[in-house]
C-alpha cells in the first residue's frame, strides 16, 4: 500500500489555486462593506453563496437584532443596523477528532479622508507585491486565506478526523455582534484561529478597549463678548491632560506579552464635536474615545480609573467643579482576553508556521480588542490570532497587505488543520 503524504498534498492544493485566491481577495476588497452598510450584508451573502458552491455544509441565518441588542452581556454596537447575518461553512469529516474553527470578520471601517489615499480606497489595486484598499489588511486578507485553506482541504480529499469550520461575522469593528450571535446560535469548536493582521506573528492575548463619551458643558454667548461666556472647547483641555496623565500611569508596568509596544493600553480621543455657530461661544463639547484595558484587569476597574481621573480634573477647575463632565459608556466594550495557559493551540500554530516557513514565529499580545475575548471567554473556545498584514496599516490611508503573506497564511492554516484535526 502506498502511503499518501497528506500534508504535502494539501499544501500543493493551496499553491495550485493561489492566483484564484488573490483574485477572490481583490473582489472582497472592492466591496465597500463598511460596518452598518447594505454592502456589509450583501458581501456576507455573496460569501455564503461561494461556500455553498464549494460544497460546504452552510448555516446562513438572519441575526435576531431585537433580541441581541437588549441581552445583558451584549458587547455593544456603534452603528445602527436593520439586518445582519451569521455565516458558518463546515468541512464535515464525519469523524470524532478535534473541531477547528477559522473566524474572520467581513466588515470594515470607513475610509476616512479620501484625499489622503493614493487611489480609490476600494479600488483593490496591486502595487509592488501588495494589495491596497480599505479592509485589505483588516481583515479580508485573513478571511480569504482561511477560506482558501478550507478550500484546499476539501479539494485535496484529505480524510480529516475532525471538522473544520469557516465562520464569517459582521459587526466585529464596532463591538462583536457577529461573534456574539455565532455563540448564541450554538456553534463551538475545540480551538479557533482568527487570521487578524499579525504580520504572521502569534497573538495569544488581547488588551481590552472600552468606548466612552464625554460631555463637557460651557456657557454660550456672542463671540464678540466671549469672556462673558465659557467655551466648552477650552474646558476640554484640562480633561484631555488628565486623560494623558492617566494613560502614562496605566502604562508604567505592563504584562510581558505587551512589552514590545510603546503604549500597551492607549487612551485615545477619536471624535470631537463642538459649536453650532461660528459667532457663538460653544456651550457643549462631545468627545468620544477608547480606553485600553490591561490584560487581566476587570472592566469595572478600568472604567472607575477613567471616571476618577476626570472627577479630579473637574475638582481643580471652578467651572467644571460646578458643571462636572458627564461620562457615558457606550458602543463597543471589548474586555481583555487570553488563550488558556493549558491550551496546546499555540504550539500547533507555531509548528505549522515552522513547517511552512522553516522559522519560528514571535509570540506577543495585541494592544487592541478583538473577538478573541468573546470566543475564549463566553464561548470557552481557546483562540489565538495569526494572520497576514501589519495592524499598523489597519484603519489608515493606503491600507495594504503583502500578497506573499496571504499565501503563506493560507498554507499555514491548511497545514494546521491537518495536524490539529488529524488524518484517518
Amino acid at each position: 500500500m502506498v502511503s499518501i503524504d497528506w500534508r504535502a498534498r494539501v499544501l500543493q492544493a493551496v499553491d495550485d489555486n493561489s492566483e484564484v485566491m488573490l483574485t477572490a481577495l481583490t473582489d472582497l476588497v472592492r466591496a465597500p462593506s463598511v460596518s452598518g452598510s447594505d454592502v456589509e450584508n450583501s458581501a456576507q451573502g455573496n460569501l455564503a453563496e461561494a461556500l455553498v458552491r464549494e460544497a460546504l455544509d452552510v448555516d446562513y441565518w438572519p441575526i435576531p437584532l431585537d433580541d441581541m441588542l437588549v441581552a445583558p452581556d451584549f458587547p455593544g454596537v456603534e452603528v445602527s443596523r436593520t439586518e445582519a447575518w451569521g455565516l458558518v461553512g463546515v468541512l464535515a469529516s464525519g469523524g470524532v477528532g478535534p473541531r477547528l474553527m477559522f473566524n474572520g470578520h467581513i466588515d470594515v471601517v470607513p475610509p476616512g479622508d479620501r484625499t489622503a489615499w493614493s487611489d480609490d480606497p476600494f479600488a483593490g489595486r496591486v502595487r509592488g507585491g501588495a494589495l491596497y484598499g480599505r479592509g485589505a489588511c483588516d481583515m479580508k486578507a485573513g478571511l480569504a486565506a482561511a477560506w482558501w485553506a478550507v478550500r484546499a482541504l476539501r479539494r485535496s480529499g484529505v480524510p480529516l478526523r475532525g471538522d473544520v469550520l469557516l465562520t464569517s461575522v459582521q459587526g466585529e469593528e464596532d463591538g462583536g455582534l457577529g461573534a456574539y450571535a455565532l455563540l448564541a446560535r450554538g456553534w463551538r469548536a475545540d480551538a479557533c484561529v482568527i487570521p487578524e493582521p499579525t504580520s504572521l506573528g502569534l497573538v495569544t492575548a488581547n488588551a481590552g478597549a472600552l468606548t466612552f463619551r464625554l460631555r463637557v458643558r460651557g456657557l454660550a454667548t456672542h463671540a464678540s463678548r466671549r469672556t462673558d461666556g465659557v467655551s466648552a472647547i477650552e474646558k476640554f483641555w484640562p480633561v484631555w491632560r488628565a486623560l494623558h496623565d492617566l494613560e502614562c500611569r496605566r502604562n508604567r508596568k505592563v504584562h510581558p506579552l505587551f512589552a514590545r509596544w510603546p503604549i500597551a493600553y492607549p487612551i485615545s480621543i477619536g471624535t470631537v464635536r463642538s459649536g453650532d455657530w461660528v459667532s457663538s461661544v460653544p456651550d457643549l463639547l462631545v468627545a468620544e474615545g477608547r480606553l485600553g484595558v490591561a490584560l487581566g484587569e476587570p472592566v469595572e476597574h478600568a472604567r472607575a480609573e477613567l471616571e476618577h481621573a476626570i472627577c479630579h480634573a473637574c475638582a481643580d477647575d471652578p467651572w467644571l467643579d460646578r458643571h462636572p463632565v458627564e461620562v457615558q459608556w457606550w458602543g463597543g466594550q471589548f474586555a481583555p482576553g487570553e488563550v488558556p495557559a493549558n491550551s496546546d493551540l499555540p504550539d500547533h500554530v507555531r509548528a505549522a508556521h515552522a513547517g511552512v516557513t522553516g522559522d519560528d514565529t514571535p509570540v506577543w499580545g495585541a494592544p487592541y480588542g478583538s473577538d478573541l475575548r468573546l470566543l475564549t471567554g463566553k464561548g470557552g473556545i481557546p483562540t489565538v490570532q495569526y494572520g497576514p498584514g501589519d495592524a499598523a496599516l489597519a484603519h489608515a490611508p493606503d491600507e495594504s497587505v503583502p500578497l506573499r503573506e496571504v499565501v503563506t497564511c493560507a498554507r499555514v492554516l491548511a497545514l494546521l488543520a491537518v495536524d490539529y484535526c488529524g488524518v484517518s
